[in-house]
């Protein structure tokens, strides 16, 4: 009898597959540069008969299985394979051992076979629950069936048999509240299919039925509900549970970080991104640090626009003395911040914005001047709100007025351009003030009637415009995951299934909302007026490099384009066809949805469209829809880590970089490139070296080849013409906005930083975070000694066009934009900025030149602490006393090693 079945080293018995046993000898022969099909299949073939002349009809141990590969790859003379083979084994046992480790179990199970070791750190040291002393009490497994769970409970109560959308039930409530009495009774006892509710999950389905029993919308009583559970009622939902979970555990998408820890846990808050509003007077000022408190406890950040509150110098009736300014409240802000902790390391995130009206902007745009990495406003990303006006001041040259809110008349008028300048300095010096386009924002908001107002805040990271007391929940979707490969090896992307995980993702972020524990009830009153959510991506990076795309081609841009535009018109299919059976968002009636008008402004141009978006848009009127917004790119930072994947729309930081640990060093190698590396014969600790002395790009080494120099590229190879076409592309089917960063290098100049602005705002992105290479605090000083030139980075040919075409079209732009200097790269390099301030800079800090890593230095603790969170990685400073040196991506700092950032979404 054939062998049928295989016993795994977890005890389970398992299908044989001899398909698995192929790819094993294969990566095997690889390693040695052996490219023989013919001779692989005639191994496979010696090891399956072997496998059933031994273990005939019986069912072996997969360790049984791998020594005889061994012996039949050495009986075939291929001893060179052998080894590799053995080596393989070796470190698989290796990685199964450190795995076991990091998640505190003695054995391992298929889910946690799937995550890398890295993956696996970044849940153990952030995500998994723990006791009192900090061990883990959780595996993987468990953490996902917990978010899964939370995600279909509002399955049950929008069940036919339980919901009514039009409402016009009464319900006995007082039987909800004896249930709440109850919950510890309750925990673990009622279950769907498999899944046991926790106390967690039952209180959020109480709270729900009483939501949605308010309206009137419950059918039958909680007891009846309660008994449906018990029967087995709802047991057809364990399948959605069950999906939910494979698409997670299989890192096809991920929910933000809020979601991940706290769902089925006490806390309860799903959501990443708050905007809190704060008026010109002091009970509204400390309402706004109380509501940061109790956001960011909750572990949220806030956006908060300053431009409300009096100037600086202006009267104050009550004191009859004179007011502080934003500026000053903003440093209180940061200090409620700092006392919140969130995660333990986690810093609070916060957006600070004034409109560039406001009489203290000038202050505001210096908020950050003298930040050399410790303690101006590290808990703030600030950015100045730019609306039309001032851009059509800018282009006729005439004077911009200032304007106090509290009076609203003019106090002065300033020349344009040197505010311009002002900012671009900023940016250029220090990373900060980033800019938001309120104008563009606004454009095509279907809400403003609805709301009454316009949108004049963002959460931290700059990609979710949000009104006041607004929240949103996000999850990315891993577009590697899609690069499928057919029968000649050649990829290709899976669209279909693409467009399904984007509908069940869209469900998801649907239903948290009906499960979120809100931190405030303002917020969570407004959030279920518009049902705001986020279906982002990434993996973008690992995906064109697995499809042989460059990011900074036209081929990139066209498919950042369709990625988009699925992701943003699937959103909006699964969100109709909700609308159907539950009802569409309560503002629907009063918006510009009725209008046949979308927030999207891909839309409009009808010769880009890939999708029937007229039918939808029918649709749209005929049934409304569920949701106010549907899709946004935020940071994914370890939420990437988890997935295994390449951060965000972001370009990878580099392609090999040294780590190191205690017993050594060694190299980390973004999977993809490894893998090709490998397919060609090239891969080599030598060439890994090198790469890594080079910036971790392979940009003008010799031994890689060309058509890999150009898909392989990192986000300092991309010039940043390219980094602002790749956001703009993504905009124009987003219905919020794209958290990216413009990547810069150390020698560009206040002029590219001006430029970039305007080409970003006429390209239609709705803010931009330019980052020049070694702005950021400490990068500053920290590099010594001799390194490898890099390559510059050259603009694509589709950049340079788009960028003659912008000015072409308005002439008055040539006064800011110098196309030819810009692409000759000699734009401004004849000025010679000089900071307007002076720094007392620290000594200076020694990290391994070329490496993304630092020895410990040798500079005072308290100096050290002080970058902790702003410059270095605090949790792996804490963990082994490295200090890594943050990144700019998406926006926000973040750890390219264990992905802490400073953004509470990623």
């Amino acid at each position: 009898m054939l062998v049928e079945k295989v016993m795994k080293r977890d005890g389970r018995i398992v299908p044989f597959d001899k398909e698995r046993i192929k790819w094993a000898i294969q990566r095997a022969m690889l390693e040695v540069g052996v490219r023989d099909e013919k001779l692989l299949n005639r191994v496979v073939r010696r090891v399956v008969r072997r496998v059933n002349e031994l273990y005939d009809g019986q069912v072996p141990h997969i360790e049984n299985i791998q020594d005889i590969v061994e012996l039949e790859l050495m009986r075939a003379g291929l001893f060179d394979v052998a080894k590799a083979y053995i080596l393989y084994r070796k470190k698989k046992a290796e990685i199964r051992e450190e795995k076991k480790k990091i998640l505190n179990k003695d054995r391992l199970d298929e889910i946690d076979k799937r995550f890398s070791i890295n993956a696996l750190r970044v849940l153990a040291s952030r995500y998994l629950i723990k006791n009192e002393k900090g061990e883990i009490i959780e595996s993987p497994r468990e953490l996902f069936e917990r978010v899964a769970l939370l995600s279909v409970i509002p399955d049950l109560l929008y069940d036919e048999r339980v919901f009514d959308k039009n409402g016009g039930h009464k319900q006995d409530l007082s039987r909800v509240e004896h249930y709440i009495g109850k919950l510890e009774e309750y925990d673990g006892k009622l279950s769907i299919g498999r899944f046991k509710l926790n106390k967690y999950h039952f209180e959020r389905l109480l709270n729900l039925y009483r939501e949605l029993a308010e309206k009137g919308q419950m059918k039958v009583s909680i007891d009846d509900v309660i008994k449906m559970l018990e029967n087995g009622a709802f047991d057809r939902y364990e399948d959605e549970v069950e999906e939910y979970f494979r698409l997670m555990t299989s890192q096809t998408f991920m929910p933000n970080t809020p979601a991940l820890i706290n769902s089925g846990r006490p806390l309860g808050m799903l959501s990443a991104c708050f905007v809190v509003p704060i008026e010109d007077d002091m009970e509204s000022i400390m309402k706004a640090a109380h509501d940061v408190a109790m956001i960011q406890k909750s572990g949220g950040g806030t956006g908060l626009n300053f431009s409300k509150l009096r100037p600086e110098g202006d009267f104050v009736g009550s004191t009859a003395g004179a007011a502080s300014g934003p500026v000053s409240f903003m440093h209180l802000i940061d200090a409620v911040s700092d006392v919140i902790k969130q995660g333990g390391v986690r810093r609070g995130a916060n957006m600070g914005i004034l409109e560039v009206w406001h009489p203290d902007i000038e202050k505001f745009i210096h908020a950050k001047e003298k930040n050399v990495g410790t303690n101006v406003l590290s808990n703030f990303n600030i950015s100045v709100g730019i609306w039309e006006d001032f851009w059509e001041a800018l282009r006729e040259g005439r004077r911009y007025p200032l304007v106090n809110p509290r009076t609203g008349e003019k106090v002065k008028e300033i020349d344009p351009k040197s505010l311009f300048e002002e900012l671009a300095f900023m940016a250029w010096a220090k990373a900060d003030p980033g800019v938001i386009f309120f104008d563009v924002i606004n454009r095509r908001n279907v809400l403003e009637p609805a709301k009454g107002e316009k949108i004049r805040a963002t959460n931290p990271c700059g990609e979710e415009p949000l009104y006041e007391y607004e929240s949103c929940n996000l999850a990315s979707i891993n577009l590697a995951k899609f690069v499928k490969y057919d029968e000649n090896g050649e990829p290709y992307f899976d669209w279909d299934e693409y467009a399904y995980v984007i509908q069940k993702v869209a469900k998801y972020l649907d239903n948290a909302i009906d499960v979120n524990k809100f931190p405030l009830p303002e917020i969570d009153r407004n959030t279920k007026l518009t049902r705001r959510i986020g279906v982002g991506m990434m993996g973008l990076a690992d995906a064109l490099f697995k499809l042989g795309i460059a990011y900074n081609s036209k081929e990139g841009y066209d498919f950042m384009r369709k990625a988009t535009e699925y992701l943003t018109f699937y959103a909006y299919k699964y969100s109709v066809e909700a609308a159907k059976k539950r009802g569409p968002f309560p503002l629907y009636e009063k918006s510009r949805y009725r209008d046949g008008e979308l927030p999207v402004e891909g839309f409009y141009h009808r010769e880009i469209w890939n999708l029937p978006w007229d039918e939808l848009v029918e649709e749209i009127k005929k049934y409304g829809v569920r949701n106010g917004m549907v899709t946004t790119c935020p940071p994914t930072g370890s939420v990437s880590m988890i997935a295994d994947t390449s951060s965000g729309i972001e370009p990878i930081f580099a392609l090999v970089y040294k780590k190191s640990v205690t017993v050594g060093e060694f190299y980390y190698v973004d999977p993809v490139f490894e893998s090709e590396l490998k397919k060609r014969g090239l891969y080599s600790d030598e060439i890994l070296r090198k790469i890594s002395d080079n910036y971790g790009s392979v940009q003008g080494l010799e031994e890689i080849p060309e058509d890999m120099q150009r898909v392989f590229v990192t986000s300092m190879d991309i010039h940043w013409l390219d980094h602002i076409l790749a956001q703009a592309n993504i905009q124009l089917w987003l219905t919020d906005s794209a958290s990216k960063t413009i990547n810069m290098p150390n020698d560009a100049t206040v002029e590219d930083v001006k430029a970039a602005y305007l080409l970003a705002y006429k390209l239609g992105c709705k803010g931009i975070t330019v980052y020049r290479d070694g702005s950021l605090s400490v990068q500053v000083y920290s590099v010594e000694g001799e390194k490898r030139k890099r390559v510059p980075a050259k603009p694509s040919s589709y950049a340079v066009e788009k960028l003659k075409a912008v000015v072409e079209a308005e002439p008055w732009l040539a006064k800011f934009i110098n196309v030819e200097a810009i692409l000759n790269g000699t734009n401004g390099k004849e000025k010679k900025p000089e900071l307007s301030f002076s720094i007392n800079r620290p000594a200076p800090v020694k990290p391994v030149h070329g490496h993304h890593h630092a020895e410990k230095p040798d500079v005072p603790e308290e100096k050290i602490r002080e970058l902790l969170g702003v410059a270095y990685c605090p949790v792996c400073y804490e963990s082994d006393g490295e200090l890594v040196e943050l990144k700019m991506e998406s926006g926000c700092a973040t750890c390219p090693r264990c992905g802490w950032s400073k953004c509470v979404i990623s």
